[in-house]
């Protein structure tokens, strides 16, 4: 969706202080990236390992399962993208970055956004109504939706492929000039398009998050209360001062960090970056270089995403975590051990 790939060579058509090709993007983000790939790829392979001998039957499973699968296709574009920006690569292997590795990297991004937010909708739902169960109609429900989230991006972003279709006409040049006229309108209904998903899922995470911090503070006083009313009792302060604690876990809380740390600031920085790029004019080389510099900044924050993934699904997810032991045929209480019994765990036996 964004374009960022530069060729070196003749510049002698732009102020050569305005380049790209800095040490930022050729040598740092290069270096950062393939770290992330080496990290990425085997936190994911073992994710999706374990994920994928996981029955479907919650909720939070199958939105799990398709945030794994987008975090695969993201972490396979690294490479793509450091060759590209180390300047490594050839023609060829630059406009196919431009034309599809790019696309699928802000599609798999989008997927996880909108997957994040019905996991804050699901956790939510389940904090305030602890009892409801589920059912096969609703789980095939919950798999429709998730076919037509991917069908509805894919279809969103194919005319970013197919209007990606100019030649490059020297050995320099940005993804946005490989884009026809209708490729650049496109582009940036596209890039608003996907503000809106961005901005519909933060105040989504967001309220479900406030609604979830009310219910167990709820508990936590209804907790203290009891647990004055049983003062008498030697062993029901400390049976219930725990009990409180645990109901107060950070964990329940991650799925709201790594969505704060990974997108938000992307997307303070998103817009600015896109206008530079469709409205050329209205923009001088200089304000051009700092915001593609803040953007690609940024952007590896959202590229953290894919190795965060699989740290929460190994907090929050109790049969993640157990099917991942007896695999390993490690004891399950050096499990317990490491993350706790908590309300924040979540899979299909437990509510939070």
């Amino acid at each position: 969706m964004d374009g960022n790939t530069t060729f070196p060579g003749d510049h002698s058509h732009i102020n050569a202080t305005c380049s790209r090709d800095n040490v930022l993007k050729t040598v740092v983000l290069p270096l950062v990236y393939s770290l992330l790939f080496l990290v990425g790829v085997t936190l994911n392979a073992v994710a999706m390992w374990v994920f994928f001998r996981i029955p479907s039957n919650s909720h939070f499973i199958i939105y799990l399962k398709n945030i794994v699968v987008a975090d695969v296709i993201m972490t396979f574009t690294f490479p793509f993208k450091v060759l590209s920006d180390s300047n490594m690569a050839s023609t060829g292997l630059r406009v196919f970055v431009c034309r599809v590795s790019s696309v699928l990297f802000y599609l798999t991004m989008y997927i996880s956004i909108l997957f994040f937010g019905l996991i804050s909708i699901d956790r939510c739902r389940k904090t305030l109504t602890p009892f409801r169960g589920t059912n096969s109609a609703r789980l095939a429900r919950r798999k429709i939706l998730s076919g037509s989230i991917w069908t509805a991006l894919l279809v969103l972003c194919l005319p970013n492929v197919i209007l990606t279709n100019k030649n490059p006409t020297s050995h320099y040049f940005k993804c946005s000039d490989l884009k026809t006229p209708a490729g650049l309108n496109w582009h940036e209904v596209v890039n608003y398009i996907c503000q809106v998903i961005f901005w519909g899922n933060l105040a989504t995470v967001t309220v479900c998050y406030t609604l979830i911090s009310r219910e167990l503070y709820k508990s936590y006083t209804r907790t203290k209360a009891h647990q004055h009313r049983d003062g008498d009792n030697a062993q029901g302060p400390r049976r219930m001062t725990h009990s409180a604690k645990r109901k107060m876990n950070p964990k329940v809380f991650l799925v709201m960090v790594v969505f704060f740390v990974c997108f938000v600031p992307f997307h303070f920085a998103r817009v600015p970056y896109t206008m530079s790029q469709t409205r050329v004019n209205r923009f001088d080389c200089q304000l051009k270089l700092k915001l593609y510099q803040l953007k690609e900044s940024m952007l590896f924050l959202s590229s953290l995403n894919s190795v965060l993934d699989p740290l929460l699904y190994f907090f929050l997810c109790k049969s993640f975590r157990t099917k991942l032991f007896k695999s390993l045929r490690l004891p399950l209480g050096t499990c317990s051990r490491l993350t706790g019994r908590s309300s924040a765990d979540t899979d299909s036996n437990a509510t939070m």
